[in-house]
């Protein structure tokens, strides 16, 4: 069972329960899926909707059934042959009141067993703060808050606690040691007396309460990018690896779970050692499990964002990443770059500004920095210091001094992070940080350029490992380590929850792990991604849709379109700006709602968000409609930073924004928006068949995240985690039908569910030609040929021909149906290798050579034809 065939990813909550999944393992089954695979089912705080905020290690959450569902789950995806992957959160937990260990800490402080299990900053420059922890819990200054009443000393169950608005935090035993029994009315915040007193005592504690807002300037412990409530884990520390862990290998041992997903691997001090001994601990715990439970090895991969030109590390031991890259490939190769000159040039023209991604992203950082990670780039800097200070000849480099120098190398900082190490950094990491050097020097101070190449040099250009042992070499290794944690969150929330909101050129390019400034690839760079692969390796995930994507899989590809039809979208959007003009509204600050980008990316948002069943004068389902484009609305809004921000929400603004919203879509106006819809439907459904084949076809394991089996059109979370209607989609298993004839009512999604079941059942039937098999392009001829990107799939006398159509709005704009006419193919054709082939979409047959492109496609966008020896 590893490596898996295919998985289907499933979010667990109080709503959908690890006995709910029991319910679906049977449609999962017989539509060929090897393996579910579990968002995090450890205990996570109360009410949590995605578990990666787990507050307690060794529990399987109670709120989703506990450890007895997990063994029911299992149970019945063993009774089918299945297995399980689960994905688990290294990097952070959720703190506060429910997790035992924070708790912990904040009673003892630094004598806590579980201090060095965060990562807290215990030397804080600042004297309030220095052997405390702050905890930016309140929800208005310090002062006030203890003035309304909100802090008073309880005594609940028998102990000493201080209440903070409804939750309860402990108390050190000496500062508590001498309170009296009448201790809560001397200790009364209504009393200037007892106000005092209570101050007193709260100063005593190994925290420091604080305004929230206060988090991003002196929070001193480090988080999961700015969320305050996760806080990160000291990985490195093998007591903390393996309490951690302790359950998840259990689990494993015991045969419950087959493998696992590491979430933000980047956030580890150290992701190549900690994936190592992850992948050791698996490996020795394998003689463990019990008959029954595979043996052979974990199925392990890590969520991780590359750049372009970047790839995993071999020597990690991982089976590869979560598949963003593939996600980014496949949704490039499906756009055509003829129309970027157009698209670009009618951003640029209503915006008014020509700044591309690049530049969005880079202004992005620099507001970042500032914005939500003031003490990260303390911290980060200060670390610098002591390495500049453990050394007699940098003594006299000041701190203000490393600060810009660190400012301007993170702003230009082009991947997500390096993985420097005692050797310093490799060749990949030393090709990045000469480009992060050269932005710098655009824009740093002259008198900064020495030092700007010193730094370089401490983050590994000089490897640590040649220093005598010693405090400079501490310092360094320290200071490495702190600077490379701090450049991926910086990158995430400026590239992917910022400039990705800012830059709207073509929505359908602004997703994780995607480069916006790359409109398009051709088929012959997106072959060489395969083939890459396939020799690196074949068995990595392949996603189109996750539980953080932006926008679904089908949105995207519909959108994809207008990349084709560039010029009718210019046009279009021009008229609609002059006819909605008068739903524009000027709000009180002066600003104009919604801007002009603003406006441009909603419209984007409406024709490929909407659904294909929704007419114009349907109330109830335009009203379903318009609350979710909404709140995706003011979502996108925020995220962006320009006019309103979730820390200073400007709802003016945004409820003026949505009043636009609702009024294009309650006018007339509304049947202009659903008819250039309908136009860029049909060819946004062959994209969608394209695009699920592809994630199906070439090397490495698909990933289905739950419910797009069906067209997925869905938005940000929490929209793409609504609950599915497994019913329905057993039931259009249940009938069987082909693709071809599911076109007939290809609206209702039938058509992608019976090409996965399709090909699913392929992989299930021939597992090693897809987990080891060859990969070879092959080109069509003919007029048609550049429409045209197909494959071969080859291993030890099977095979299997794989072929899409793209760019096929000229042929299917405002279509009733995704079935290219076989005129559209003219002279075209494509050549099968020798052998007798079978349609794996249908009960056609050919045998080896040239073959009409209509012939070889039928009325389906996709063909798939499979031969064997046998």
């Amino acid at each position: 069972m590893s490596p898996p065939r295919a998985l289907a990813r499933l979010q667990f909550h109080a709503g959908f329960t690890l006995d709910d999944a029991v319910g679906v393992v049977g449609y999962y089954a017989r539509l060929g899926v090897s393996h579910l695979y579990a968002s995090p089912i450890l205990r996570a705080r109360a009410g949590s909707t995605h578990g990666y905020d787990v507050v307690d290690c060794h529990e399987v959450n109670p709120e989703i059934g506990g450890e007895d569902a997990l063994r029911r789950l299992v149970a019945a995806l063993r009774s089918h042959g299945m297995g399980l992957v689960l994905d688990i959160v290294p990097n952070h937990m959720g703190v506060g009141v429910q997790n035992a260990w924070w708790m912990d800490v904040l009673r003892h402080g630094r004598e806590s067993p579980y201090a060095g299990y965060f990562d807290i900053d215990w030397q804080a420059p600042d004297p309030l703060l220095r052997g405390r922890l702050l905890l930016p819990i309140l929800g208005a200054g310090y002062d006030a808050t203890l003035h309304e009443g909100h802090l008073r000393l309880v005594r609940r169950r028998g102990e000493w606690m201080l209440r903070v608005y409804d939750d309860h935090l402990p108390l050190s035993p000496a500062s508590v040691a001498s309170l009296a029994d009448d201790a809560e009315a001397t200790h009364d915040p209504a009393t200037d007396e007892g106000r005092a007193a209570l101050h007193a005592l709260i100063e005593r504690q190994h925290y420091r309460l604080a305004f929230w807002k206060l988090a991003s300037d002196m929070v001193n412990y480090r988080r999961f990018f700015d969320i305050n409530e996760l806080a990160g884990l000291r990985i490195e520390r093998t007591a903390v690896f393996e309490d951690t862990h302790k359950t998840i290998f259990r689990l494993y041992a015991e045969g419950l779970i087959d493998g696992v997903r590491c979430d933000h691997v980047d956030g580890l001090a150290d992701p190549r050692r900690y994936c190592r001994q992850l992948r050791h601990r698996l490996e020795r715990l394998r003689t463990q499990r019990p008959p029954g439970a595979p043996r052979d090895g974990a199925y392990l991969v890590v969520e991780k964002i590359l750049a372009s030109d970047e790839s995993l590390r071999l020597d990690w031991r991982t089976d590869g990443t979560t598949g963003y890259e593939f996600m980014d490939q496949v949704s490039a190769v499906l756009h055509d770059d003829n129309g970027e000159g157009p698209l670009t040039e009618l951003w640029r023209k209503l915006t008014g500004d020509a700044a591309d991604f690049a530049t969005q992203a880079v202004r992005a950082r620099r507001q970042i920095l500032v914005d939500s990670f003031e003490a990260e780039l303390d911290r980060t800097a200060r670390s610098l210091f002591a390495a500049a200070r453990a050394d007699v000849a940098t003594r006299d480099v000041s701190l203000a001094a490393l600060r810009r120098v660190l400012i301007e190398l993170l702003v230009h900082f082009p991947v997500y992070r390096t993985y420097a190490g005692g050797a310093g950094r490799d060749a990949f990491d030393e090709a990045v940080f000469a480009r992060a050097v050269e932005g710098a020097l655009r824009t740093i101070r002259m008198e900064d350029v020495d030092l700007l190449h010193l730094v370089a040099g401490w983050l590994g250009g000089e490897a640590p490992r040649s220093l005598p042992p010693g405090p400079v070499r501490r310092a360094r290794e320290r200071a490495l380590a702190i600077f490379q944690q701090a450049t991926s969150p910086v990158a995430a929330k400026a590239v992917e929850d910022t400039a990705g909101y800012r830059y709207g050129r073509l929505l359908s390019r602004n997703e994780v792990g995607v480069d916006a400034a790359l409109l398009a690839i051709t088929p012959d760079a997106f072959h060489r991604h395969c083939a890459d692969r396939a020799a690196t390796f074949p068995h990595n995930l392949l996603a189109t849709a996750t539980h953080d994507h932006k926008r679904g899989e089908d949105l995207r590809v519909r959108l994809a379109v207008l990349s084709e039809v560039a010029g009718r979208w210019v046009v279009t959007v021009e008229r609609w700006r002059a006819r909605h003009a008068q739903f524009r509204r000027r709000t009180e600050d002066g600003r104009m709602a919604p801007s002009a980008a603003d406006e441009l990316m909603l419209y984007q948002m409406l024709v490929g968000a909407w659904p294909l069943d929704l007419a114009p004068g349907d109330e109830d389902g335009t009203e379903r409609f318009a609350t979710r484009i909404a709140a995706w609305q003011r979502k996108a809004l925020r995220e962006a930073k320009r006019w309103t921000r979730w820390t200073s929400p400007n709802e003016p603004y945004e409820d003026a924004c949505e009043d636009f919203l609702r009024s294009l879509l309650s006018s007339d106006c509304a049947e202009e928006l659903a008819a250039f819809a309908r136009y860029i439907a049909a060819p946004g459904a062959a994209n969608g068949l394209a695009q699920t084949v592809l994630r199906l076809t070439t090397p490495g394991v698909p990933d289905l995240y739950q419910g797009t089996e069906y067209w997925d059109f869905s938005l940000v979370d929490p929209d793409n985690r609504r609950a599915v209607d497994f019913l329905a989609r057993a039931a259009s298993l249940e009938r069987g039908v082909t693709p071809g004839e599911a076109l007939t009512t290809w609206r209702d999604g039938t058509p992608k569910q019976a090409v996965i079941a399709a090909l699913l059942r392929l992989r299930q039937a021939h597992p090693d030609l897809f987990a080891r098999g060859g990969y070879r392009p092959l080109a069509a001829s003919g007029a048609s040929g550049g429409h045209v990107l197909a494959f071969l799939r080859e291993h030890r006398g099977q095979k299997l021909v794989v072929a899409v159509a793209r760019h096929t709005a000229e042929w299917l704009g405002g279509a009733d149906a995704p079935a290219i006419p076989a005129t559209c193919w003219a002279d075209t054709s494509l050549t099968l290798p020798e052998g007798h082939w079978q349609d794996v979409f249908g009960t056609g047959r050919l045998r080896g050579g040239e073959h009409a492109m209509s012939e070889v496609m039928g009325d389906l966008p996709v063909a798939a034809w499979f031969s064997s020896k046998a």
